[in-house]
């Protein structure tokens, strides 16, 4: 039987911002005449928004990251611009996405545009909107953006802008190279006293290193890959297989210092891999980076963690005197908090992490920078400074996180009414004595564990985080998590 045409046509989803950006399957939402309209809009909001403060106040940066035909939708969107009376800086080539939010800020534009879907698997491109400031956006300004998609037509100006390249790296990596001790770092790579293997995933921040170095770097999957090696480019430990292997063949072949360095495909989130081969995400890398920037590079400010952060974040802070804001998971809050508080470091458990020397965003290039100052400048391994830190504080814990996919939204709603009116009092054998919900609902245990239980605002995916005095007590939390939604579920 030959289906009917009508079954074959699928319904087109709305255009809509997440916590950053509007993202989409590329020719089924993601399009050329969708790119083409959100554009201008975004732009008369970004005029309305910042125009005060923006230097060129025609002007608007478009970039891309690696993805299919990204660089394809940039000029698109370029056009659309133009066509709507705006003054574009169009990219030369692909570029990390924090690279797009400094040059909004360095060249004074409305803003920046860019063609990027993160660590999205490879079938979605997407559109990031940056402010004049160096930064993603706030939710009031994406909610404006959304609402005219829905009222104005195509924005024509009787004046035409125009179209100016530029390249995206030169500028941004040497202001980079202020940031650290750029002589000292490259010293120690150059006399092969320290080993750094990049993993770039493919994604977009293939080359940033080198060209801010100048000096040997064993960058890993730096070719140009659209499915990206068959998985999506975030930096987990299952997709690092490969780096893991040469760090740990370095290892048994030298006695140097190695550090392994992962960034995600728009190059805004890192994790790294110490000289044993062994992950290291953020919540390891935020610890070690306070104390570098406090006691090494004499840095002060104030701290910014999520829920979700380690609880040794606050204790290494208090080592330094830096006062600690906790925000909800996302770095918009961090970033928020940044923009009216002087913040050293904010840091999320995924990756993102920005400091006061640079601007309100998540660089993983610069954050990279930090982490290899801190191994020159201490001749250690990361995961000696981390023990050592553990020492400091008195403080040693594991973390671990998983996402749980549920059968649907309903669940979802079940799973929320069973924790309000019948709030967990126990927890895989131990008892809960407070609980948060500042987002989601973080349980305190009363041996000094956390288990927090969150819930994807746009997808049904619970996501469960714990963090435990070991590795055994974690596994069984998060397992004893799993059961009771599963329970709850049926």
């Amino acid at each position: 039987m030959v289906a009917h045409p009508n079954s074959l046509l699928f319904s087109v989803p709305p255009i809509r911002f997440g916590t950053d950006g509007w993202r989409g399957t590329i020719a089924a939402d993601f399009t050329f005449e969708r790119v083409a309209r959100v554009a201008p809009i975004a732009a008369r909001v970004l005029e309305e928004t910042y125009g005060e403060e923006a230097r060129l106040k025609k002007s608007i940066v478009v970039g891309y990251d690696r993805r299919f035909m990204a660089e394809d939708f940039a000029q698109v969107a370029a056009n659309a611009l133009v066509a709507a009376g705006y003054n574009v800086l169009l990219a030369q080539t692909y570029a990390s996405t924090p690279a797009f939010s400094w040059a909004a800020h360095r060249y004074g534009a409305l803003g920046a545009i860019v063609m990027t879907a993160s660590h999205n698997p490879p079938q979605y491109l997407g559109l990031k909107v940056k402010g004049a400031f160096g930064g993603s956006v706030s939710p009031e300004v994406t909610r404006q953006i959304e609402a005219r998609l829905d009222s104005e037509d195509s924005l024509l100006a009787e004046s035409v802008g125009s179209i100016e390249s530029f390249d995206p790296w030169t500028d941004f990596c040497a202001d980079l190279r202020t940031k650290v001790d750029i002589d000292g770092i490259r010293k120690v790579l150059e006399s092969g006293r320290l080993t750094v293997f990049a993993d770039v995933m493919h994604g977009a921040a293939s080359g940033g290193l080198l060209k801010i170095l100048d000096a040997p770097v064993r960058e890993l999957n730096g070719d140009r890959d659209p499915l990206f090696g068959g998985s999506s480019p975030e930096p987990l430990p299952r997709n690092l297989a490969g780096l893991f292997e040469q760090i740990k063949t370095h290892r048994r072949e030298t006695q140097g210092l190695s550090v392994g360095l992962v960034f995600d495909g728009d190059g805004d989130r890192i994790a790294a891999v110490d000289g044993d081969g062994n992950f290291l995400s953020s919540q390891t890398l935020i610890p070690i980076l306070i104390e570098h920037l406090a006691k090494r590079k004499a840095l002060s400010g104030e701290i910014v963690k999520t829920v979700s952060g380690s609880d040794l974040i606050p204790r290494v802070a208090a080592l330094y005197d830096l006062s600690v804001d906790e925000t909800p998971i996302g770095f918009k809050y961090i970033a928020d908090r940044m923009l009216s508080s002087d913040v050293l470091l904010g840091g999320e458990e995924s990756g993102g992490i920005g400091y006061n020397t640079h601007i309100p965003e998540r660089d993983a290039l610069l954050s990279a920078l930090y982490v290899l100052e801190a191994v020159v400048q201490s001749g250690k391994d990361l995961s000696t400074l981390y023990r050592e830190l553990q020492e400091k504080t008195g403080f040693v814990s594991e973390y671990d996180r998983i996402d749980l996919p549920l059968a649907n939204m309903d669940v979802r709603a079940k799973l929320v009414d069973r924790l309000e009116s019948q709030p967990l009092t126990e927890i895989a054998g131990k008892a809960v004595t407070d609980c948060q919900t500042t987002d989601g609902y973080k349980f305190r245990l009363d041996d000094g564990s956390w288990l927090l239980v969150r819930f994807s605002g746009t997808e049904p995916v619970l996501r469960l985080y714990c963090e435990a005095p070991d590795l055994q007590q974690v596994r069984s939390t998060l397992d004893w998590a799993k059961s009771w939604a599963k329970e709850v579920e049926r």
